[in-house]
């Protein structure tokens, strides 16, 4: 049974705070780890915004995982291809403050034995 308490009902909040980060690999951010706000005034809440980049390998047909993007940026989900060699598939997220923490794509961020809840987490880790 699920309650409310576990998954919340959307957040009446008019700002929405959210992770922003030019090139996440996975588990920490390359280029700085930033926050950025942005006013919640959508019909879906959809403010954080996770893009995934895929380099797409022709000859074993999979996609494999590069680097995230996260971000503020107006989101429309779904997957586009780039360019012929790379695909993007981009995620919103809506439940709750920070929530483009990049553990929406679990392949790469579970750190083995344990998960990470939270990118400060991550950051607290390397201290």
């Amino acid at each position: 049974m699920v309650k409310w308490e576990d998954i919340g009902p959307p957040s009446p909040t008019v700002v929405r705070f959210c992770y922003q980060c030019a090139r996440f690999d996975g588990y920490r951010c390359l280029t700085g780890l930033k926050k950025c706000w942005k006013v919640n005034l959508t019909i879906y809440r959809r403010s954080c915004t996770i893009d995934h980049y895929y380099y797409d390998d022709r000859i074993t047909g999979r996609a494999l995982y590069r680097y995230s993007e996260l971000s503020c940026k107006p989101c429309e989900e779904g997957m586009v291809q780039v360019y012929h060699d790379l695909l993007k598939e981009t995620i919103c997220c809506n439940h709750k403050d920070m929530c483009n923490n990049g553990n929406i794509n679990l392949d790469t961020t579970v750190v083995f034995g344990r998960g990470i809840d939270n990118m400060t987490d991550v950051i607290k880790d390397r201290r």
